[in-house]
């Protein structure tokens, strides 16, 4: 009996370890891709107009900076509505993929 629950245990563990190594594989695969793909869209907008990508740049910026505002002022009475709502779903949506760049990305062999 003892064998058998030996057995079954390092079985357990080495399929757990293989499931790790293949999501943290699959996490910097789409890490990378991610990041492959901003430069490219990055560099496509830059060659069609960079004057146009400035612009962009400046109304994403303050698109941002208004959901960072929204996100950490103080508990507004009722619900967010609008615009309110749209830019810290926006800010929400951008901090959350720059904290998975910057754990997943940074062991990406492509920068």
């Amino acid at each position: 009996m003892g064998v058998r629950r030996v057995v079954k245990g390092v079985g357990e563990f080495l399929i757990e370890a293989v499931g790790e190594t293949v999501g943290e594989a699959i996490l910097n695969l789409l890490a990378c891709a991610l990041l492959g793909g901003l430069v490219l869209i990055a560099y496509a907008i830059w060659s069609f107009s960079p004057r146009l990508t400035i612009a962009g740049a400046g109304l994403l910026s303050l698109f941002l900076a208004h959901g960072a505002w929204q996100t950490f002022r103080g508990p507004a009475k009722g619900r967010r509505r609008g615009l309110a709502a749209l830019t810290t779903a926006g800010f929400a949506l951008t901090a959350g993929t720059a904290v998975f760049l910057l754990f997943y990305a940074t062991g990406c062999d492509c920068l």
